[in-house]
């Protein structure tokens, strides 16, 4: 298993843990599975009334696909198969606050889930990066999702710079992305507090709230996202060359801290 779930019973608080810091957290298509597997029994178990969601091991929270993973595509350029579309809490019809908790790095795709999420809590040794860009790919539906979280300047900065440069948590607070900074270490104590506090709350209510949140950036999110299968068909370098970006990246140590 690569999710780890403990609840918390006299909070009726879950806490999530994506469990494979050997890997940064990097998601693989069984954690995908998985992830998608956790939202929606929580839809049937009335006595999770909240959720934290985070990253196990401390230097990352997640760091996106794993680079190691095949998906294998269709040949039309009007669709595509991207295996992290479904894991995150909305694209499973779950309407129960979720709350994420940073630690460390998160970066391309675990804006999926940070996307999804209510708020964010980060210690102040988080960074924030879309590394998409300096390997060749289309920071699409990663886009579309900060574009609902921050400023729309300081989405594009962080998807055309690349791996160059990085977010600091100060930033993404200053920005609205994160809303509560804490110490080191202090991120899931900080985001098990806030959610023990919203499970406290008539159920219904705070469903319907988070709900209504979704709704006002649910039309123009739906109408972005039509364009991201085309876009990243057009923009997206073959996969080798992805590769071969990638294997240089990997030598370079240096990035700007924002």
């Amino acid at each position: 298993m690569n999710i780890r779930v403990d609840a918390v019973k006299e909070t009726g608080v879950a806490l999530v843990t994506l469990d494979r810091p050997e890997k940064h957290n990097a998601i693989d298509l069984e954690m995908a599975a998985e992830l998608a597997t956790v939202w929606r029994e929580f839809r049937f178990d009335d006595t999770v009334r909240a959720v934290v969601v985070t990253g196990a091991g401390g230097r990352a929270f997640c760091t996106g696909i794993d680079r190691s993973v095949e998906v294998p595509q269709p040949s039309s350029p009007y669709s595509i198969d991207d295996p992290l579309l479904t894991i995150g809490p909305k694209a499973n019809d779950l309407w129960k606050p979720v709350i994420a908790a940073v630690e460390g790095m998160a970066c391309g795709g675990a804006f999926y889930l940070l996307g999804e999420s209510e708020f964010l809590i980060a210690s102040r040794d988080a960074t924030f990066f879309d590394p998409h860009t300096t390997y060749g790919m289309v920071s699409a539906y990663e886009s579309v999702y900060m574009a609902q979280r921050m400023p729309s300047g300081e989405v594009a900065r962080m998807a055309l710079m690349g791996t160059a440069e990085r977010i600091s948590a100060r930033r993404a607070y200053e920005t609205g992305l994160v809303s509560e900074l804490t110490d080191p270490g202090e991120a899931v104590p900080a985001a098990l507090r806030a959610a023990a506090v919203v499970a406290s709350y008539p159920a219904e209510a705070v469903q319907g709230t988070v709900r209504a949140v979704w709704a006002a950036g649910e039309g123009a999110r739906a109408r972005a996202r039509t364009h991201a299968p085309h876009l990243i068909a057009l923009g997206n370098l073959p996969p080798a060359r992805q590769a071969e970006l990638f294997g240089r990246g990997r030598g370079r140590s240096g990035f700007r801290l924002r």
